[in-house]
């Protein structure tokens, strides 16, 4: 297969109508509606999940053999005015569409089976997890030997697939701090328990624990992201609350920042007479690529597309992702590929999250032939083999 495989699949329209319904966790309808819609007329098994509403695709192969796990993500990030794809879900459900065509055109030559993993409630509403509990991984019959996920950058120069052999992506948790004092009037603080200097001083405190306390050369990140305490000026409020997301690359170091942080909060908040509760939410496991797989995936794109257009990554990321649970349960690799549109410079165009984050749509048929060519080439059969080429793809 080579890239014009894809072009005639009419993937930017399918991402279009996906962008424009863009929807939030775990019940997602008219992205369901959406997604049926694309792959309806296809040869596929379908199934959809019960507490959530995911889409699960089969590509039953013309022999028998194992199974292929592809993954894309569904949902949308919230934002005031809205729900906005600004993190490339919307691309990545195109290409897996666009992938499931291109393997249904061809499924009589695939020794084995392709499950395709549409899957809501990414950012934060452990979609993977819950399509584990009903049974994704048994949907085929065998559990998947590989699995194979491809996330837009907004921020990488368009058309470079990168990912990195082991930890790739970071454990993740969140905690809410909630300082408890005792209220009163603004011109009175000495009649009060003032729980907002507290709240300041445990900031610098939570941060400090960071620099004081893990090794600098260790991927460690804490960031206090809400900050809520008061009504007004000249009320001392009875209590202020702080939310804060962990970051880290092993589920070990991940336990011990959190342990760090509440010893931080009763610290800090005894010190000043109040107290302190802390309610921490273990969020994502640590993103790990099977280094065979990342190999794998570098020389397939060196075939498709050539070697100038993969990067292998040297440093993991901070961010997470739940195919981590996956990837747990199956050897398999989170791959990036750069979607920076032309005319912006990807040190400084915005990324992934930012409310003004662009993709480019150039990448859409190249998502679909790799994740495709993934699949066929790990059941033993690639439409480049001799048996067929991408000029008589059906599409």
């Amino acid at each position: 297969m080579s890239a014009p495989a894809a072009r005639d699949l009419e993937l930017p329209q399918l991402r279009a109508r996906l962008r424009a319904t863009p929807e939030v966790g775990l019940h997602l309808p008219r992205t369901q509606e959406t997604v049926l819609s694309a792959l309806d007329g296809l040869p596929l098994e379908i199934r959809l999940g019960d507490a959530l509403s995911s889409v699960v695709g089969i590509v039953r192969g013309g022999s028998p053999g194992p199974t292929v796990l592809l993954r894309a993500d569904l949902d949308a990030l919230p934002f005031p005015g809205g729900p906005r794809h600004v993190c490339g879900h919307d691309q990545h459900a195109a290409m897996l569409v666009g992938a499931a065509r291109l393997l249904s055109a061809r499924r009589d030559r695939l020794a084995g089976d392709v499950l395709l993993m549409f899957q809501p409630g990414e950012e934060g509403h452990y979609g993977a997890r819950h399509m584990l509990e009903e049974g994704l991984l048994d949907a085929t019959g065998s559990k998947p030997i590989a699995a194979y996920a491809l996330h837009s950058a907004a921020s990488s120069p368009l058309g470079a697939f990168a990912n990195t052999a082991g930890p790739a992506l970071a454990a993740s948790g969140s905690v809410t701090i909630t300082l408890r004092g005792r209220g009163g009037h603004g011109a009175w603080p000495h009649r009060a328990a003032d729980p907002v200097p507290a709240a300041g001083a445990l900031i610098t405190a939570l941060y400090a624990v960071v620099n004081r306390e893990f090794d600098v050369q260790e991927p460690v990140v804490l960031t206090v992201g809400s900050v809520h305490a008061g009504t007004q000026a000249t009320i001392i409020p009875a209590e202020a609350q702080l939310d804060a997301t962990l970051r880290a690359m092993s589920d070990e170091t991940l336990d011990r920042l959190a342990a760090a942080v509440e010893r931080a909060a009763h610290g800090v908040a005894q010190a000043h007479g109040i107290r302190a509760e802390t309610a921490y939410r273990p969020g994502y496991p640590a993103t790990v690529n099977h280094a065979g797989e990342a190999d794998f995936v570098r020389d397939t794109v060196h075939d498709v597309f050539g070697p100038e257009r993969f990067v292998r990554t040297t440093r993991p990321a901070l961010v997470s992702d739940d195919i981590g649970r996956v990837l747990a349960a199956v050897p398999g690799v989170m791959t990036s590929v750069g979607a920076c549109p032309p005319g912006r410079d990807p040190a400084t165009a915005p990324g992934n999250h930012a409310p003004d984050a662009e993709f480019d749509d150039a990448v859409l048929p190249d998502g679909a032939t790799l994740l495709a060519e993934l699949a066929q080439r790990r059941l033993g059969y690639s439409v480049d083999s001799g048996r067929g080429g991408a000029q008589d793809q059906e599409t």
